[in-house]
């Protein structure tokens, strides 16, 4: 593991930029100032990359920059004397990646600034605040992927409510309240449980370093720089039941997986358009995110997943009806919560005549592609898992932009209303289809990549087979069809738009009177028919990404495939090859293999 400066940095740009954004005089300089901290924070987060060695050999190396302010994790129960260490909890501002956090944040800081620069012209109102909640919201999903330490993990987590529930509430839609409100309420409650499976598992173990509280459960021993330090006591099987279902009660509703997907397609249709992108783009990949890291290494791996964890019965307290639950039996309730969010979301999207509310039902059947990845428990489904968690940003978050560009000259999102757009649109036309033939998942972009290792995982995988592939195939072809639905009768088709783009009718016009766009109003000169330079050069590097992921992913695969296999691999994680002790307490340096 390697120290870095630039982790701190990472994090403290957005946070500072966040403070001194809200206190600047003019609109405008808060504007320009977001956009130069997003593209400071985007530098920031190259540099980190152009550090990380993204395929050393062998396999079983996991490379990692860290900085662990506060010293070692605490194998004996004593915390170091440090400021940045509050030893009563055993909190330690612990920050790290590997390559599968370090992509997650390269996508955080590419769509930060596309948002920023997408909201120029639809954000007059309040902008200071909204800008400074922009790259506070930045700063606290950031340190989600960064953080290395639980706690410090899941305040993070909670931390990126608060900007979002401001961006939804005071920019948003009509119904944007209550958007926000349910936002908060469903992701804060689901949270609550995840709070307390993570102090239990701190105070079990005496730390809440996540890569010893992940071996900790595994193998039953705790190491430091590959030598195992002492053992700990294995989880009991109903104690790994109740850890489990209190991390799939904050993550899955993150995510979200049916049936706790509710609050999402108010949230999106109601949310300005940079508010959407984020959503879409990285909060949701909050959740998958903490699934790979903790519910699934927690709960699934190296266990026997044939154990009896608890024992209840259909009349408590009665004896009647007795049932045992094993760690298989959740392993394929989420994996049959997956299929049915694939084949509902795609269903719902299909009848659906709000475009945004089309792609926001997309993303539920999405994300179970994703999430059904990472329950296959193989290499090549995670591997699908994390590049769906990519590239469903990267396309998805597109859309989102497209539709809202849509969205500033017309003030309406109906289909029944938009037929045409090519005619007179060609340029938005083009991002519009190549951005939908990637989320239906075209060979030669990036959302093919991604599906198909979903679904092979799932074809291969000893815990699911071939019935679950099957039906999640059929996922697939639904996901077309709405799609390409949607983008014939909105893109071909005979031109048809609004009579009067300035005076609206209906929902459009009350959005426009009381959401993102209250103070736009009729002050400025309408927008050109067709996008110009400034939006172009927000969907150019998303059309870029989508292309290279398409052609050419194996690069971000075999970056990912050593911790990923180190993730399956419970006694490689103890004992890693190749490692070598470190006695500054910072961690372990990796050892190049000899040539």
């Amino acid at each position: 593991m390697q120290d870095s400066i630039l982790l701190p940095l990472l994090l403290a740009v957005p946070l500072l930029g966040a403070i001194v954004g809200a206190l600047l005089n003019s609109a405008k300089a808060a504007r320009a100032w977001a956009m130069v901290i997003s593209i400071a924070t985007a530098a920031v987060s190259v540099a980190m990359l152009a550090q990380m060695d993204l395929w050393q050999q062998p396999a079983n190396l996991e490379q990692t920059i860290q900085l662990a302010w506060g010293g070692p994790p605490a194998i004996s129960g004593q915390m170091p004397d440090s400021p940045f260490t509050v030893a009563g909890i055993h909190l330690t501002l612990r920050l790290g990646v590997d390559t599968i956090s370090l992509w997650l944040v390269l996508l955080t800081t590419l769509l930060t600034p596309l948002a920023i620069a997408a909201s120029f012209e639809s954000i007059r109102d309040r902008a200071k605040e909204y800008y400074a909640w922009m790259l506070l919201l930045l700063a606290a999903m950031l340190g989600v992927f960064v953080a290395r330490d639980l706690l410090l993990f899941y305040i993070f987590f909670e931390l990126t409510l608060i900007p979002m529930f401001f961006i939804i509430g005071i920019w948003g839609g009509p119904q944007r309240r209550y958007a926000a409100g349910k936002f908060f309420l469903f992701t804060f409650a689901g949270s609550v449980f995840t709070l307390a499976a993570v102090i239990y598992l701190g105070l079990k173990y005496a730390t809440f370093d996540m890569r010893l509280l992940v071996e900790s459960v595994q193998t039953g021993s705790q190491s430091l720089g590959g030598v195992v330090a002492r053992m700990v006591p294995p989880l009991s099987g109903t104690e790994r039941f109740w850890i489990m279902a209190g991390l799939l009660a904050g993550f899955a509703v993150k995510v979200p997986l049916f049936p706790v997907h509710t609050w999402l397609p108010l949230a999106h249709t109601e949310a300005p358009t940079a508010g959407s992108v984020i959503l879409a783009g990285v909060l949701l990949k909050l959740g998958t995110y903490g699934l790979l890291r903790l519910a699934v290494p927690i709960g699934l791996i190296g266990v026997d997943l044939d154990a009896v964890a608890v024992t209840g019965h259909l009349i408590p307290f009665t004896g009647v009806g007795r049932f045992d639950i094993t760690m298989r039996g959740v392993l394929w309730f989420l994996a049959i919560m997956c299929l049915i969010g694939i084949i509902y979301g795609a269903l719902v999207a299909w009848v659906q005549q709000d475009i945004k509310k089309l792609v926001a039902y997309s993303s539920v059947s999405h994300l179970g592609f994703c999430v059904l990845g990472l329950v296959a428990l193989n290499t090549i489904g995670i591997q699908g898992s994390i590049m769906y968690m990519i590239n469903h940003g990267i396309s998805t978050g597109a859309l989102f932009l497209v539709i809202g560009m849509i969205y500033d000259r017309y003030h309406t999102r109906d289909i029944n209303e938009l037929s045409g757009l090519a005619r007179k649109m060609p340029r938005l036309a083009f991002f519009f289809v190549l951005f939908a033939l990637s989320s239906i998942g075209l060979p030669g972009l990036n959302g093919f990549v991604s599906e198909f290792l979903t679904i092979l995982g799932a074809f291969t995988s000893q815990e699911l087979g071939i019935r679950f592939g099957v039906i999640a195939a059929l996922g697939v072809i639904l996901g077309a069809i709405y799609m390409l639905h949607m983008t014939a009768r909105v893109i071909w088709g005979p031109l048809k738009t609004p009579l009067d783009a300035g005076h609206h009718h209906g929902h459009g016009h009350h959005q426009e009177n009381q959401g993102q766009a209250a103070s736009p109003g009729h002050d400025h000169a309408p927008l050109p028919a067709d996008i110009g330079a400034r939006e172009i050069s927000v969907l150019a590097p998303l059309a870029l990404a989508v292309v290279l992921l398409g052609v050419l992913p194996s690069p971000v695969l075999r970056s990912m495939l050593a911790p990923v296999e180190l993730m399956q691999n419970p006694v490689r994680m103890t004992m890693p090859q190749g490692v070598a002790s470190d006695d500054s307490g910072m961690g372990v340096s990796p050892v190049r293999p000899p040539l």
